[in-house]
């Protein structure tokens, strides 16, 4: 079993190919860690789920880029030494946690676990 620290370096593995321009943003959330539910992981998949909605902004606004980027760098760097998100920043997703549809275990039970949170939020 991979505990916690594996699974925030695996996440932050993502987070840099993001950067990198290796990986979408699509790519990155379809490969995070199935039915995790370390609050640092489930943070850093809204975060890119916010980079990735924030798209157009991200074209017409550099600066906002550039402080986006930072922020996405901090979740890398502080994922891929194995160590929890600041609080605040789990606290700034809370709200989305019911209603996150990170993937869960594969096979017919996680499209089950998915398809019910989807239709119940």
């Amino acid at each position: 079993m991979i505990n916690n620290i594996e699974l925030r370096k695996f996440v932050a593995k993502l987070y840099i190919g993001v950067l990198t321009k290796h990986l979408t943003v699509r790519e990155a959330l379809l490969n995070f860690p199935k039915g995790c539910k370390d609050k640092s992981i489930i943070a850093a998949w809204h975060a890119l789920c916010h980079l990735e909605a924030d798209e157009d902004l991200r074209s017409k606004d550099k600066l906002y880029a550039d402080e986006q980027d930072e922020y996405i760098e901090y979740i890398a760097f502080t994922l891929d030494k194995g160590e929890e998100l600041a609080q605040n920043i789990i606290d700034s997703y809370l709200p989305f946690y019911e209603s996150a549809l990170i993937p869960n275990k594969k096979g017919i039970n996680g499209l089950l676990q998915q398809l019910k949170k989807f239709l119940c939020c």
